[in-house]
């Protein structure tokens, strides 16, 4: 239980209490934040200017400013070293890999960074690019030598999705 205002539609403010410590403030019966001895909790955030007292900026810029997904992968080994929203890696064929979203993108239409060392060959630096075009649920990179532009599985290859 907690304490709780319900600003009501139909009733107007309602209020219960107890002796729990808890406050609730609701809206028809929703629960739009909680304050109990471990902080303050805020179901959804709605906001349309995000500010530190000096400098403001739409609330839309760090939303489509961050990563919607990344990956670090080792071809060599087919070994994920670390991601975000990519579920798995598809290993095609020698230096052709297939990273799935957990989360499909909004729109095909997104921008890659891409990068890639072969320090197992000789040092060799490799090359990515885009294998397939892209899709909502997955893009596909090759890595080739700069030398020779053969197809090399390439210790790391590294992959930043953004909106």
């Amino acid at each position: 239980m907690a304490v709780t205002l319900n600003a009501s539609t139909t009733t107007g403010l309602v209020q219960s209490a107890d002796t729990s410590g808890i406050i609730e403030l609701q809206n028809n019966g929703t629960t739009k934040l909680t304050v109990n001895s471990g902080g303050v909790t805020i179901p959804t955030l709605t906001t349309t200017t995000i500010s530190d007292g000096t400098n403001s900026t739409s609330a839309t810029n760090p939303i489509r400013g961050s990563a919607k997904a990344w990956c670090l992968y080792n071809g060599s080994t087919q070994t994920v070293l670390g991601s975000f929203n990519v579920s798995s890696v598809t290993y095609v064929s020698t230096g052709i890999y297939q990273y799935n979203f957990t989360t499909a993108m909004a729109t095909a239409n997104y921008a890659t960074v891409l990068g890639g060392d072969n320090a197992g060959s000789g040092g060799t630096v490799t090359m990515i690019s885009p294998s397939t075009a892209y899709s909502t649920t997955a893009v596909g990179v090759q890595c080739r030598t700069n030398s020779t532009a053969a197809a090399v599985d390439s210790a790391t290859t590294s992959i930043a999705v953004f909106i």
